[in-house]
Parts: structure tokens; C-alpha cells; sequence
């Protein structure tokens, strides 16, 4: 449920791919790991999905051909993906895409559904049996299977096709003059983006984009020739084919992708943002399940800010309409069916179901073009327990009725576009000249549509620019880096100073990038570089997360700024150049970054020596300079000289890890050894000697350990490291007569940007002023070995999101202010633990806070070996 620009090559297909340590077996889901996902509502997961073990990613090529053979030759054959402005060919552009073998364990047979290894065929057929149809390879899922783009059009000539692509630019680069151009509505394709399956279990969208291409594609219907000679109809046919082979919703790395949409850690969610990018769709609806009756957004308040709403809720709510008469003219009642009648939230729901955070894939492709976009859940439940305990002919006839209100949905919406064509490019062009144009948040005009109150308003203010700057002023090269990247990535235009310049008082050095927000996507720009705001006191519950910032979380310094004046050149990506300096004495590197703890990592994995001081810089020795120079090219990080060698002796450091999908992925994408531990896995008998630091989080309950496991565990706690995070983490802590400390848990809805104060320490030292929450915790009672290593600040403390106070008064922001966020300490039989009442890891978003966890994990693990 719910919700650069440049060609990708072969080589970013590689990547996604073969991951280092990649293996070619089958996966299978390791023990203790679960998904998180937060807070009320039908769409909150249901079950602890299982997550392929992410350095396990695979090439499978074939769905029941594992074997390294049959991957090696399905990478021999990897079609390039290719560009939509591709302005070489016309349409149809098809490609003959490989089948995998069947698979019967696919758990869409039980459903009477397609299963994953018959939808490349059924797209084969229709290529071969309609000039209309158009197949691509988008991208490989995490497990390795192929995604298709189809694209249902009227065929196109080359240059017909190259006036398409000029249009699209006009209408995002040119939009004051596009505006004027009275002929050019009729002569533009506007662009349909039909996205399913995002969800791996809830699987009906891909059958009912199969059925509706299959009829667009062999129609003699004249409406149909001529919406399909005014428009291009995309559908991303499974976004999450790991998902829905295996009956889960997130996809082999464990995570749900459609909270994915603004940090794109996922290469799924990379190609569907990619898709967006390039078609620049005016409506998206994103297929879901499952609400009885079937829902259909738009949304409750509140409603992002970073929108131009005005453009936005009149032309989803018109196709809401549109999709609710759709759903009931296929007449299932409650009474015969089961079927109650739909849902829209703004129209029949006060809060609770928001487009507030741009996570999902419909609140993202506003920033993107889409003036009308939708979360749609179809009605009857097929998937957790009803999967398991439900008679077959019982699922069979529920998913038959989910895939008839989804086709129906699709239809309505292709009619929508077809009867408001020119509307709807007008209003995409009106987007992205106010963005270019840098004019004010526009305030909605109550009543726009029926029901709208004050209640619905929500504005953001822009600034003239944000700088990120070069030079001393920047707290990290790197992360900078990453940033710039990132928000090209998202097709956000990005300059770079050519000489140095001063803006309202500040100098900032040349080689600062400045992303100039009169630009036509200045939506997305903004709301990933502003700080966000404190909503607490407007709803009382939200859908997901509140808040969110990509300046203040990701550990580069932003500046936002009120006037622009500096000679700037646009780039493509950011310049990093990682140096060593010439010297004989030991090199030192400071970890603040993800690339540094990669480096690091990779570093102590050749066998180099490294020693860990207290101030949590890593000392290397001058022999091992060319090592060094290696990883300052390959990670773009800075080696200085060590003032001191003193400190502990830090070696490749093993973890074992009862933690949730995204923070194994995380630790495994910074280059940790992880090993998923849990509570049934420690019962089963666990070998510690290959353990320096454990990590607790979720599923590993002390008290539910045996005699052995516990006896094992507590022999390992006198030599090992403990990191902790959250509710699990500190009962662990008391359980195990770890630290002394009391944990008060925060409201546990509560998340969003936080401010804190570092007073210094092993982990907190250094740290970044601002940090992320989802159910707060903090710790008082401290006893006389706990070090505070970061508290939350006494102004505040969130600066962006949602914290309410219980209904009795507790767990509120006023009682966390000032109070212990992270630890540390080493208790009377010697552990070193670190534990974390803030998310460090959440969804591998926060990724300035990242360095926070790898200096509790090198600390934790050196200090316990010195006694």
C-alpha cells in the first residue's frame, strides 16, 4: 500500500548487479530480521518480513535457474537500459526480453495470478502482435530480476519522436514561452505513469495492467486510437518482483520501497524515480491493497507543503470522482460480494491518510510533473493470514475482483487524460514556471474543490538559494559530495561557484555549489534542503514520518540564503578528490561519513594496523600510505597527519546483529561483517569467538534466552561490545544488568528532526547538532559509569515532524528536553556499550548520523579488549 538525468549504462546496471561479495545461490531470509514500519493505519506492515541478506545479493537471471552458470550468461545478455529522450528511435521500441524458467513456488499461483516468470512472455506475445507496444529493462531488483517498462502509444517516426522530446523540454526548461504556445497541447503526447506492485503482496495491480495493455494494444475502438495518439501510457508492470515471488511487501533487501522515494537506497526505487524523471507524467495513479471499500486518494491534511496544491487538488480529486464511479459501475455490492462502496479520504476522512512526507511514490511525483497522482488500495484482503488460512477458490475469486477495480481505475484515469488533455499539460507547464519564475508559495483558495477549509492550507516560504559551501565552512567533503549527487539525481539543477563570493555577510570559497530555487523543480529542491516544520500542533496523528531534512541530516553544511549574486557554471555531478599528504609520519583519517567508514573498513580488511583513538580519528601507519592513496581515489576521502598513534589496536570488527532490514543493510553497505542474530538463533547454540561487537535492536529478548544461550551470551559480555537502540535495546540493557541507567520512552508516534548537544565522548564527539527520532527514548537514573554522549537540546528539541505528549501528560517533548539521548559506559564485568535512544539508521535515510553508529561499533569493540 501507498504512497543525473543521463542515460543509465551498463555499468550502473553492474553495480546494481554484482555487489562486492555478491553470491549467486538462491538467498534466503537470516534469522532476526525484521522490517519497521510505524504508526496507525490499514497500511502499516502486518507481519516481520524476511529479508535476503543483502551481501547475498544475486544475479539470478532465471527464476528457477540459479546456478553461477545461468547468471554469467544472463549478465552476457543484459540489454543496456536505455534513455526515454532517446532521440534515435521512433516508437514501437521493443525488445525481445529473455523468460525466466518456471517457477512453481511463486506465490502468485495460489492467487490465480501471473506469476513472475510468465510476465516476460505475455509481453513478448503482445510486442509481437501490436505496433502499439513497447518493452524495456528498467533496472534488476535486488534479487536480480528484471523490471519492464511498457509503453503503450501510437507508433512514432523518429522525428515524431523527436518532437515529443523537444515538447518535454520546452514545457520543463521553457515553461513561460510554453505557456503562450497555444498549438502546442495538440501536438503533445501527455504522459501516464501506472505504477504496481510496489508492494510485493499486494500483487493485483500487475494483473490488471497486463489485461488493460493487452486491450489498449489490440483495440479497434476509435476512442482508443485516438487516446492513444494523444498520450504515452507507461506502466512499470511490478515494481517489486522479489516481493511478489515470495509473498512479502518489501523487497529482497527487506525494505518497503514506498518509503523510499526520497533517499533511493533501493535500485528499484532508483529506476522508478528514473521514470518519472524522463516521462514527466501528468497523472500517476500507484496501485495498492487493501482497504474495503476500495480507497482512492486524494488525501487528508495535512498536505505537503512543497506542492502547488492548487494545481494538484483539483485535478486528483476530479480523477478521484472519476475513479470512484469507475470502481462502482462494476457493480459489486457488500451484500452479494463482500465489496464496500470506496473511500476518499479528503472527502470522507479528517486526518490520519496525509501526503505531508514525499516518501511514497504518488507524494513524489508531484516534484516530477504529475498534477494529479493517487494512491488506490483495492478492497478485499488476500495477503498475511487470509494468504495462509483462506480456501483457494476464496482468494482466487477475491483477487478476481481486486484485479477488475484496478483495471477499472487504470481505465478511468487514461479517460481523465484523454478528456482533459490540454488542461492537464497547462497545469504541468504552470508548475514549472512558478518554479522558474521563483514566485511565492501559493496560498489554495478555499472551496477550490468541495470541502476545502483552512484546515487544508499549507505553505512553505523559499529562499532566493542554498549554498553548500567549499572550503573550512563545509563540516564534510564527502557528504557535500553525496548531497550535490543526490539532488541531481532527482534532476534538481545544481551550480558550482567559479569564484569566491559573499551573500548576506557570508564568504564563500570558490567551487561552492549554489542550487539557485528559481528553477522548474524547485518542489523537490526544497523540500529536501529546508529544515521542515514542527506540525505537532495541527493533527493530533500522521500517516508515516513527519519530518525529514537532507541538510540537516545528511552531514553536509547547507546554508539557505536570501539574495544570489555569483558567477556560477552548472555541473553534473560533484567533484571529489580524496588526498593523501606527503609525509613520513602515521596518516590519521576522521570518521564523519559513510565513505570514511568504508574506507576504514576496507582499510583494516587488507590487514593494515589501525589504531582507534578516543577523539574517534583512526591512526594509520606511514607503511601503509599506499593503501591509503588507493582508497582516497576510490571513496574521495582525506588523509591528514596523526597528531598521536595513542589508542587501542582496531582489527576488521565482526558483528553480530539482532537489528531491523534497513540497519543490516546499513551496516552492511558501510562495510561492517554482519552476522543476524536472534533470539531463536542464540537458543539454537551461537559460536561468540566470532563476535566483537553485538548489535540489539529488534528480535532478541534476553529473558526468552535458554540456560546455555544465556550463559554463552553473558560469557561473551565480559570480553565483547554491546550497541543498542530503542525499546528492544534498552530492555536488553537492564535485563542482561548492563548499565545503570532508567529508559523513558517518548510518545511512540512521535518522530522528526531533533537538536542535540554533544559534550563529547567516544561517539558523541564531533557529532552533528541535529539528529533523528522515531519513538524517542532517554535515558535518566545514570549511575556513576555512563557517560552522556549526546542529549536533546533544552530548545525544543524537534525542529521538524510530529511530538505529541501521551494522554496523561508523559512522553512529550517538554519531558525530553535537556535529557540523556545516547550512552555509553563499560559496566563492572568490562562490556563497552553504547546505546542509542534516537534512529540512527532509520530506513538508511539519516546518513550524517551513520558515523555516530560506526564510532559506537570501533569504540565498543576496542575498549572491551582494554581491561
Amino acid at each position: 500500500m501507498r504512497a543525473p538525468t543521463a542515460l543509465l549504462s551498463l555499468a550502473v546496471a553492474a553495480t546494481l548487479l554484482v555487489p562486492t561479495g555478491s553470491a549467486l545461490a538462491e538467498p534466503t531470509p537470516p534469522p532476526g530480521v525484521t522490517t519497521r514500519d510505524f504508526g496507525n493505519g490499514p497500511e502499516r506492515n502486518e507481519e516481520a518480513a524476511g529479508v535476503a541478506d543483502p551481501a547475498a545479493a544475486t544475479l539470478r537471471a532465471l527464476a528457477g535457474d540459479t546456478t553461477p552458470a545461468a547468471a554469467a550468461e544472463r549478465l552476457k545478455h543484459f540489454p543496456f537500459f536505455r534513455d526515454f529522450k532517446d532521440k534515435e528511435r521512433g516508437y514501437p521500441r521493443q525488445t525481445r526480453l529473455p523468460v525466466p524458467a518456471e517457477n512453481p513456488a511463486d506465490a502468485s499461483i495460489k492467487l490465480g495470478l501471473t506469476p513472475y516468470h510468465a510476465i516476460a512472455g505475455k509481453l513478448n506475445a503482445l510486442q509481437a502482435r501490436s505496433n502499439r507496444v513497447s518493452v524495456e529493462v528498467i533496472a534488476r531488483s535486488h534479487q536480480g530480476r528484471d523490471l519492464y517498462l511498457v509503453t503503450v502509444t501510437a507508433p512514432e517516426s523518429k522525428q515524431q519522436a523527436r518532437e515529443q522530446d523537444a515538447i518535454r523540454d520546452r514545457i520543463e526548461n521553457d515553461s513561460a514561452k510554453a505557456a503562450k504556445d497555444r498549438k502546442l497541447p495538440g501536438r503533445y503526447k501527455a504522459p501516464v505513469f501506472v505504477n504496481n506492485n510496489i508492494h510485493g503482496n499486494e500483487w493485483e495491480g500487475t494483473d490488471a495492467a497486463l489485461r488493460v495493455i493487452e486491450e489498449l494494444a489490440l483495440s479497434d475502438d476509435k476512442k482508443i486510437a485516438d487516446l492513444l495518439n494523444r498520450t504515452r501510457l507507461y506502466f512499470n508492470v511490478t515494481a517489486n518482483p522479489d516481493g511478489r515471488f515470495g509473498n512479502t511487501r518489501a523487497n529482497g533487501a527487506g525494505f518497503d520501497m514506498n518509503r523510499d522515494f526520497i533517499t533511493a537506497s533501493q535500485p528499484e526505487v532508483q529506476a522508478m524515480r528514473q521514470v518519472m524523471i524522463d516521462t514527466q507524467p501528468v497523472a500517476m495513479i500507484d496501485l495498492h491493497g487493501y482497504v474495503n471499500g476500495t480507497l482512492i486518494e486524494p488525501t487528508t491534511p495535512p498536505h505537503g507543503a512543497n506542492y502547488e496544491y492548487d494545481l494538484f487538488i483539483k485535478n486528483t480529486y476530479a480523477n478521484g470522482l472519476a475513479m470512484e464511479q469507475a470502481v462502482l459501475g462494476l457493480g459489486y455490492t457488500p451484500e452479494k460480494d463482500g465489496v464496500n462502496p470506496p473511500t476518499i479520504p479528503f472527502r470522507d476522512d479528517a486526518e490520519g491518510w496525509d501526503d505531508w512526507p514525499p516518501i511514497f511514490t504518488p507524494q513524489y511525483a508531484p516534484f516530477q510533473g504529475a498534477v494529479a497522482s493517487h494512491t488506490i488500495e483495492f478492497p478485499m484482503r488476500v495477503n498475511n493470514a487470509d494468504y495462509n488460512n483462506l480456501p483457494v477458490e476464496e482468494l482466487r475469486r477475491r483477487s478476481a475482483i481486486n484485479t477488475d477495480i484496478a483495471a477499472a481505475v487504470m481505465r478511468a484515469t487514461y479517460t481523465f487524460v484523454q478528456d482533459r488533455h490540454d488542461q492537464l499539460i497547462a497545469d504541468q507547464i504552470e508548475m514549472f514556471r512558478r518554479g522558474a519564475a521563483g514566485e511565492a508559495s501559493k496560498q489554495v483558495p478555499l472551496g477550490i474543490v468541495p470541502g476545502f477549509g483552512p484546515e487544508d492550507v499549507y505553505n512553505t516560504t523559499f529562499p532566493r538559494a542554498y549554498v553548500i559551501p567549499a572550503g573550512d565552512r563545509q563540516r564534510s567533503a564527502t557528504a557535500a559530495a553525496r548531497l550535490v549527487d543526490h539532488l541531481i539525481a532527482n534532476d534538481v539543477r545544481v551550480e558550482r561557484a567559479k569564484r569566491a563570493f559573499t551573500v548576506d555577510g557570508t564568504r564563500y570559497a570558490e567551487g561552492s555549489y549554489v542550487v539557485d530555487m528559481h528553477q522548474p523543480k524547485r518542489g523537490i529542491a526544497n523540500v529536501m534542503l529546508e529544515p521542515g516544520a514542527d506540525i505537532t500542533p495541527r493533527v493530533d496523528s500522521m500517516y508515516d514520518i513527519s519530518g525529514w531534512s537532507h541538510a540537516l541530516l545528511w552531514g553536509a553544511t547547507v546554508d539557505s540564503v536570501s539574495a544570489l549574486r555569483a558567477d556560477t557554471k552548472t555541473v553534473d555531478g560533484a567533484d571529489l578528490d580524496g588526498s593523501v599528504p606527503w609525509t613520513t609520519r602515521p596518516l590519521s583519517l576522521r570518521v564523519t561519513d559513510g565513505r570514511e567508514i568504508q574506507a576504514l573498513n576496507e582499510l583494516i580488511g587488507q590487514g593494515v594496523q589501525v589504531t582507534w583513538a578516543e577523539n574517534g580519528t583512526a591512526v594509520i601507519p606511514a607503511s601503509a600510505r599506499r593503501q591509503a592513496e588507493g582508497l582516497a581515489r576510490k571513496y574521495g576521502v582525506t588523509f591528514g597527519v596523526a597528531d598521536q598513534a595513542a589508542g587501542a589496536k582496531l582489527g576488521q570488527v565482526r558483528v553480530a546483529a539482532a537489528v531491523s532490514a534497513d540497519e543490516l543493510f546499513t551496516l552492511r553497505e558501510l562495510g561492517f561483517q554482519v552476522t543476524p542474530v536472534s533470539t531463536a538463533v542464540l537458543n539454537a547454540g551461537f559460536d561468540w569467538s566470532t563476535t566483537d561487537v553485538l548489535l540489539v535492536s529488534s528480535g532478541l529478548n534476553y529473558a526468552q534466552l535458554n540456560a546455555g544461550a544465556r550463559a554463552a551470551l553473558d560469557a561473551y559480555l565480559t570480553t565483547g561490545g554491546l550497541v543498542t537502540r530503542g525499546s528492544t535495546g534498552a530492555t536488553f540493557n537492564g535485563a542482561a544488568g548492563l548499565l545503570t541507567v532508567t529508559p523513558v520512552a517518548g510518545r511512540s508516534d512521535a518522530n522528526g528532526v531533533v537538536k542535540v548537544t554533544s559534550p563529547g565522548g567516544p561517539v558523541g564527539g564531533d557529532a552533528p547538532a541535529n539528529s533523528f527520532v522515531y519513538s524517542p527514548r532517554w535515558f535518566t537514573g545514570l549511575g556513576p559509569e555512563v557517560r552522556v554522549e549526546q542529549a536533546y537540546a533544552t530548545d525544543g528539541p524537534l525542529v521538524s515532524g510530529h511530538w505529541r505528549p501521551n494522554a496523561n501528560g508523559s512522553g512529550g517533548q517538554d519531558a525530553a528536553r535537556g535529557q540523556a539521548a545516547v550512552v555509553s559506559g563499560r559496566d563492572e564485568r568490562g562490556a563497552a556499550v553504547v546505546m542509542f535512544g534516537t534512529e540512527p539508521m532509520f530506513r538508511n535515510h539519516p546518513k550524517g548520523l551513520f558515523a555516530q553508529v560506526a564510532k559506537a561499533v570501533y569504540w565498543s569493540s576496542s575498549a572491551a579488549d582494554v581491561k
